[in-house]
């Protein structure tokens, strides 16, 4: 009898376990250009709500994606940076991101004619 085929056994299943979610990727990518505080993160990411701008951060954390480091001053700071974790998935979803640009005109264009 052959093996069973699981749903991870092409590696995608742990990459897309911890950045599965509507926003994970972008702040991701933004947390490593360089680090940010949360205010910065909801201005640039404005359509993110804030319960949801914390959910994803502290998955993130948790996964061990993003650092996050209070400073202990008044008033008090935070800021958001990639790990070595977070950099090397950053930059393995780089060729995704080309592959999305490169082809966004094509799947929006076949999404419109499939609607209609």
């Amino acid at each position: 009898m052959g093996k069973k085929i699981q749903p991870d056994s092409c590696g995608l299943g742990p990459a897309f376990q911890v950045i599965g979610g509507k926003w994970k990727a972008l702040l991701l990518w933004l947390v490593h250009q360089e680090p940010r505080r949360f205010g910065e993160l909801k201005r640039l990411v404005p359509d993110v709500s804030e319960k949801m701008l914390i959910q994803h951060l502290r998955e993130m954390e948790a996964d061990g994606l993003i650092h996050r480091e209070v400073f202990h001053e008044v008033p008090p700071r935070v800021e958001y940076s990639a790990t070595e974790l977070g950099i090397s998935l950053d930059e393995a979803l780089e060729p995704l991101a080309h592959w999305g640009k490169k082809h966004a005109e094509e799947i929006a264009a076949r999404r419109r004619e499939a609607a209609e």
